[in-house]
């Protein structure tokens, strides 16, 4: 483990100096955008497709509305320097909070390096947003956690390669901002957490040249943790437990390790802090103007998981996407089936001769005996299958199903130059968790079907109608409409002094 997180952080690092690109011409914008978005539906909650992936801008309230605004700037400083800024807010009825900071953030870039300070809506590695079902580690599913991030953005070619190799990469520290809900819905003397701290870190390779041979193939290693807070039982004011994190702390989740004398004794024994990570595996293949792309992504939750301490991996997320040539019927098609029911067992003791070594296994995916749950603001941060703490009505911030075997079809197209639209279907079997099991498996469908108008004698505006469902007896049988309007505009342009210049 100490050497993987050692490699991750040079490889990163010692890129800086390195690498360079074409410097790029950004003239300078500003633009705002506005959007409402409306829910009605009938069920014991919102159906699964109008709160799952939206950034965390959803509800689970079968009535649920919002409004929103953001305004944006980017802009070149001298030949290689770029920033952009972005402020985005919401007002909200039935959802965890009416008013809502969904991205505030502020980048600064030096040719391919960017540094981004502050919250800012991110999407999965791998794969297609809009068609997914998300990935394991982080999704789109959870609103966006604030943070001081220095990123590689976009791959970029490794020099004396001749462009066949290519990296990109990040490392983050922020702070979840869910305090106050978690107090608010913990209740029954169940356990919640405050101030806790974020960490993410992910390097990626990609060898291949397009150009002259139609495959390429990515792989990449992403990892997450949750670190300092404290934990409180629902009904007294001050913490049962507090969590150092002081600044070897910070160190100790870069490169996971124990935790000091001050942590408790379990972060002692075992490392410190909540951590999450995934392997992730992409093969793209080109035929004439087809893409076709197969991705895998195995989770883990401590090292046995990491490499092949239990045996052969047998959990984890496969998925296929076929971009097709330009066509009225379909743009893009995903189909994905995911696995997490193993978890290495649900007990697993290793002993010589009767004598005691280790009882471990059944990782109970996204839970924490610190942290409660791998989630922001009741939703998971990994996939959504996953469903989030919000859904449970006893006020335990946990997840009670984490045990999963699920299908899932996504299609998008573009019917007319001012139609689009986007089908999700969602097949799940649930077996809830090793510790508390359901007593049949809960089988759920969930559906969705959006189509959105852009009518160009109106520019910069949109129109899009949902239709969802759901079927079952995990999450029920709920069903609803959805309508979003939005409006974009571009405030403000002009050419930068290199622009003036040439012209």
């Amino acid at each position: 483990m100490k050497k993987i997180q050692l490699f991750l952080l040079q490889g990163l690092l010692s890129s800086v100096p390195l690498y360079t690109l074409t410097a790029q011409t950004t003239t300078p914008s500003t633009h705002y955008a506005v959007e409402t978005g409306i829910v009605a539906g009938h069920g014991d909650y919102s159906p699964f497709w109008f709160t799952a992936n939206r950034q965390g801008l959803s509800s689970v309230k079968t009535e649920n509305g919002y409004l929103r605004a953001g305004i944006f700037h980017s802009q070149a400083l001298g030949r290689h320097f770029t920033w952009k800024a972005g402020l985005d807010l919401a007002t909200a009825y039935n959802y965890t909070s009416s008013f809502v900071v969904q991205q505030a953030y502020a980048d600064l870039s030096y040719r391919w390096l960017n540094l981004s300070i502050g919250s800012k809506e991110r999407t999965p590695e791998l794969r297609n947003p809009k068609l997914s079902t998300g990935g394991l580690v982080e999704s789109n599913s959870a609103r966006p956690v604030p943070q001081v991030r220095i990123e590689i953005p976009q791959y970029i070619s490794v020099p004396g390669t001749n462009h066949w190799l290519h990296i990109k990469g990040h490392l983050a520290y922020g702070t979840f901002t869910d305090n106050n809900w978690q107090e608010d819905f913990a209740r029954s003397g169940n356990l919640y957490t405050k101030d806790v701290l974020y960490h993410s870190k992910s390097f990626f390779m990609k060898v291949g040249k397009k150009e002259s041979f139609p495959l390429e193939f990515e792989t990449g290693l992403q990892m997450a943790a949750q670190f300092g807070g404290k934990q409180y039982v629902e009904g007294q004011k001050e913490p049962i437990m507090k969590m150092p994190s002081d600044f070897m702390d910070f160190i100790r989740v870069l490169i996971p390790m124990s935790g000091s004398d001050n942590a408790m004794e379990g972060e002692q024994i075992n490392k410190y802090g909540n951590h999450v990570g995934s392997w992730n595996i992409g093969l793209t293949g080109y035929v004439q103007d087809w893409r076709i792309k197969a991705y895998y992504e195995h989770f883990f939750e401590d090292e046995s998981q990491m490499f092949f301490g239990y045996g052969p991996w047998k959990d984890g997320l496969l998925g296929v996407e076929v971009t097709l040539p330009e066509n009225q019927f379909i743009d893009a098609l995903v189909y994905e089936c995911m696995g997490s029911k193993n978890q290495t067992g649900p007990i697993f003791y290793e002993g010589f001769r009767g004598e005691f070594e280790q009882v471990s296994a059944k990782d109970n995916y996204y839970n924490h005996y610190i942290y409660q749950a791998w989630q922001h603001w009741g939703m998971a941060m990994g996939n959504p299958l996953f469903t989030g703490p919000v859904y449970n009505k006893d006020g335990r911030i946990m997840f009670a199903n984490n045990r999963i075997n699920a299908h899932h079809l996504g299609i998008s197209g573009t019917p007319g130059k001012e139609w689009a639209y986007r089908l999700l279907l969602t097949y799940s079997r649930n077996w809830g968790t090793y510790d508390n099991p359901f007593d049949d498996v809960k089988k759920q469908f969930s559906s969705l079907l959006e189509v959105t108008y852009s009518p160009v004698k109106w520019n910069g505006w949109s129109f899009s109608i949902s239709g969802a469902m759901d079927r079952g007896n995990l999450l029920g049988n709920n069903s609803g409409g959805m309508l979003v309007i939005r409006k974009t505009c571009l405030l403000y342009t002009s050419p930068s002094p290199r622009d003036r210049q040439k012209s």
